[in-house]
């Protein structure tokens, strides 16, 4: 398809000045719209603005300036079926469509009003882009600046036409573009909705922010999509670029750390923490992380809630981590930390995931639940009860419970995890697992279970290792007898009141 005319609507400007002066290389006829016929005005390039090719002047401020017929017709026009139809009324065809969008989700994350960000939701641009991409077989639409080389090298080829298979990808490209930019601002009017229903309809999409080198394993194609127009929203300032896995263990980390205003330090491996710990400092809380399974620390990753002075580099140097996170680094730490030049060293601001939904492909489709954010009451159900520094230690391990595989049981002491028995099929062996990475260490120190304890046998093999107080949800037909097995054994027993499964 021969390209004889274009039009030209674009928010963003970078490099138009470039392409329109191909474009008139070529002797292409360019219509433009008011900002845009502007700037390329004042360039000292000559084009035909909107306004007088339609004979109808923009209106609203700018909100309606390409809505008309000789400009749609001129884009979805048949060029045979249509012939005598629009050249009676005085339409002519547009072979070409060059436009960008308002940064709506840009307004969004600039903290603009409301009035501000519906300004900022395109409605002529996304018409035009639609309308192009229909008629493909007619029309080229470009919706990136990203695409100009490409276009311009397409025509030099092709002496000014561009194939069906390029505008065939073109379309599906601004089809893309169009989902996504809809599906923020759905998404935007959802976040201000104060109903607590699950909405009808979800929209979930994203944009192609990162290639990847690989997925979950070496044979799996991989990226990172993001639905901000962005890229890995984490800033890397040093190591190797972040794999599949790796996202995947830092969102994790970020997930348990937010859990903690005092300082803290978790270690991830396979999406499971293998140490998680509360200190005076970040140091402290690192060291007593680590203390809770140093082997398994090994090729993990360790997210921070402060910031890595050079004492916590050199510490954390001592052992080989794939990638290590905390709001802020000291340009002496950074230099240490700079020796591993594979170490991932990653600078994330705030740890508080303001994520409202979680998601899973599930076959046919997805599934959609609110996050698992709750408060517990911690119900005394037992003659026993706690010190004030146990109860301290319940909380704890209860916030690093709800993010381990289930099922789940931590046994924590002193502000630090001391045992994890992760993603067993029966509960007993979770509890059998995590009193045996707690050793000698379990002797006084308590215990969380996600779920509720379905037999008192779990209760029995605590008690043999010296557990001295559990919390767990509560629930089971048999919780008398567990409780019952609490008080023969002097263990302190609470009721969370709500079960936390993560799988």
């Amino acid at each position: 398809m021969k390209i004889k005319r274009v039009l030209i609507s674009v928010y963003d400007k970078t490099n138009i000045i470039d392409i329109v002066s191909f474009l008139m290389q070529q002797q292409i006829e360019i219509l433009s719209t008011g900002n845009t016929y502007k700037t390329l005005s004042s360039a000292g390039i000559k084009t035909q603005e909107v306004s007088d090719y339609t004979q109808f002047p923009e209106i609203l401020g700018g909100r309606v300036k390409t809505l008309h017929p000789k400009i749609h017709g001129g884009i979805l026009c048949n060029r045979e079926k249509h012939k005598t139809e629009i050249q009676n009324l005085g339409i002519k065809p547009i072979d070409l469509l060059i436009t960008n969008l308002y940064p709506f989700w840009e307004t969004v994350n600039s903290g603009s009003n409301e009035e501000q960000i519906i300004e900022q939701i395109d409605i002529g641009g996304v018409a035009l882009i639609r309308a192009a991409a229909k008629n493909f077989r007619f029309t080229s639409v470009i919706s990136s600046i990203q695409d100009y080389e490409a276009l311009k090298a397409k025509m030099i080829k092709n002496n000014n036409e561009t194939t069906l298979e390029y505008r065939k990808y073109l379309a599906t490209k601004a089809f893309a573009l169009t989902a996504h930019y809809d599906s923020n601002i759905h998404s935007w009017f959802l976040s201000q909705s104060k109903s607590n229903e699950l909405p009808e309809f979800f929209a979930l999409y994203g944009h192609k922010a990162q290639e990847l080198r690989y997925g979950e394993n070496p044979h799996q194609k991989a990226a990172f999509y993001s639905n901000q127009f962005t890229k890995y929203p984490l800033e890397k300032i040093h190591g190797k670029e972040l794999s599949y896995n790796n996202i995947v263990d830092i969102e994790s980390a970020l997930n348990i750390i937010s859990e903690f205003k005092e300082p803290a330090a978790v270690i991830i491996k396979h999406n499971n923490p293998c140490g998680d710990a509360v200190g005076n400092n970040a140091l402290e809380a690192y060291k007593k992380a680590l203390s809770c399974d140093k082997v398994s620390s090994f090729g993990g990753i360790v997210a921070l809630n402060r910031e890595i002075d050079l004492k916590l580099a050199e510490k954390l140097n001592e052992t080989f981590l794939e990638v290590v996170i905390a709001p802020s680094v000291s340009n002496e730490a950074l230099k240490i930390l700079q020796r591993k030049k594979n170490l991932r060293v990653i600078i994330h601001k705030s740890f508080q995931q303001n994520v409202k939904y979680q998601t899973k492909n599930v076959v046919g489709g997805f599934l959609v639940q609110e996050n698992n954010d709750h408060t517990i009451k911690a119900e005394q159900v037992t003659e026993y009860t706690t010190t004030e520094k146990e109860k301290e230690d319940l909380i704890f391990a209860w916030k690093i419970c709800k993010h381990v595989k289930s099922n789940a049981i931590v046994v924590a002491k002193d502000g630090c995890a001391i045992g994890i028995g992760a993603g067993q099929t029966s509960r007993i062996d979770s509890v059998n697992i995590a009193v045996k990475k707690a050793g000698e260490k379990c002797k006084g120190a308590v215990l969380a279970s996600d779920a509720l304890f379905p037999f008192p046998d779990s209760i029995v093999e605590s008690a043999k290792h010296g557990i001295t107080a559990i919390i767990q949800p509560g629930g089971s037909l048999k919780d008398q007898d567990v409780i019952a097995t609490a008080n023969e054994n002097k263990i302190a027993m609470f009721f969370a009141g709500v079960r936390s499964f993560f799988h």
